[in-house]
């Protein structure tokens, strides 16, 4: 499957994508580990040691590295400490029983810090970083104070998720300058949530109302609800969300998955749904790029409609009660906030 930013092969199906788990991160017997402090600042004079001759290296000599460059290139004084020059996000990412060793092109740097020679040099020099972002204050992604992105400066940002189901796991690919991060747990308490709440009510039809890049609705199919229907008002969410059901297709009963948007033609925000994406088969699978409260009248059998509306602001009761409400009073049927 072609990248869509890219153009490259970062976009593998699910399957292979798992197969990797967990020896992707393992080490060799020849791979060696030296910690480093990371609330201190990098020696001066410290070198980080060379890839492995497996072609891995320690998670915390690829953080090395990329100190150095950004230090060489005056994107940082030096006398901050380690950590400070970023978020490593691994691909893929799963729950990690150890600090993993990279292989190469397998870590996305989120950092305030680089300029795009920075960025370019620590993609083009140090062998385990696929992308360099640089972040901003905003939380990339939709929520009540409009859309926000962090700025993709050198290599690709997108990046796998694996998310353990009671069934399975499904993978999930996002734009990390234009989605937001949710790192895999053993546990998913939202995951267990749908899981849960389909195991009651035995929907026709399950809404990840609130898709994101479709996690929650991808664990609904992957329990064998006959129809499952996306909803974001956030175009990269809506349009990552068509593509993860393509890559995790060989574990739902799909048999073709159609894609009606293309990616740099999708508002980032729409209002009235309109249907970016399908999939067949044994199994119904719609995606819509629009507002969830413009989605109930297109529900078919909303009483048998089982809803996740997973909002922002859920520690305020009465916001989540009147959202619920407002979907139950719209005709969309049972739902329930994880």
């Amino acid at each position: 499957m072609q990248c869509p930013v890219c153009g490259g092969e970062c976009v593998r199906d699910a399957a292979e994508v798992v197969g990797t788990v967990p020896a992707v991160f393992s080490p060799c017997g020849e791979c060696r580990a030296a910690p480093l402090d990371k609330a201190a600042p990098l020696p001066q004079n410290y070198e980080p040691a060379a890839p492995c001759s497996c072609g891995r290296r320690f998670i915390d000599d690829v953080f090395a590295a990329i100190y150095l460059v950004l230090r060489e290139e005056g994107a940082i004084a030096g006398t901050e400490p380690l950590r400070a020059a970023g978020t490593p996000v691994v691909h893929p990412a799963f729950a990690l029983a150890a600090p993993p060793f990279l292989p190469a092109r397998s870590l996305v740097l989120l950092s305030p810090h680089p300029d795009r020679r920075a960025a370019e040099r620590i993609v083009r020099e140090v062998p385990e970083v696929r992308g360099v972002v640089r972040t901003g204050a905003a939380v990339p992604g939709l929520d009540r104070g409009g859309t926000a992105a962090h700025e993709i400066l050198a290599g690709c940002d997108v990046q796998a998720n694996i998310f353990p189901t009671s069934i399975g796991e499904v993978v999930v690919y996002k734009e990390l300058s234009r989605t937001h991060i949710e790192f895999p747990r053993p546990v998913n308490p939202k995951i267990r949530a749908v899981e849960r709440e389909v195991g009651r009510h035995a929907p026709h039809t399950f809404v990840d109302a609130c898709s994101g890049a479709g996690t929650l609705g991808l664990a609904a199919a992957l329990a064998g609800v006959p129809e499952v229907v996306f909803c974001d008002a956030h175009g990269p969410a809506a349009f990552w969300t068509a593509v993860n059901i393509r890559a995790n297709r060989g574990a739902l009963l799909v048999d073709e998955v159609a894609i009606h948007a293309e990616r740099d033609e999708m508002p980032e925000v729409r209002d009235e749904p309109v249907l970016i994406a399908e999939a067949w088969g044994d199994q119904h699978l719609l995606v819509y790029h629009g507002d969830l409260a413009r989605l109930p009248p297109l529900l078919k059998r909303p009483e048998r409609t089982l809803a996740a509306l997973d909002i922002f602001g859920k520690e305020d009761p009465d916001a989540c009660g009147r959202v619920l409400s407002a979907w139950r009073g719209a005709g969309g049927g049972k739902a329930f906030i994880p």
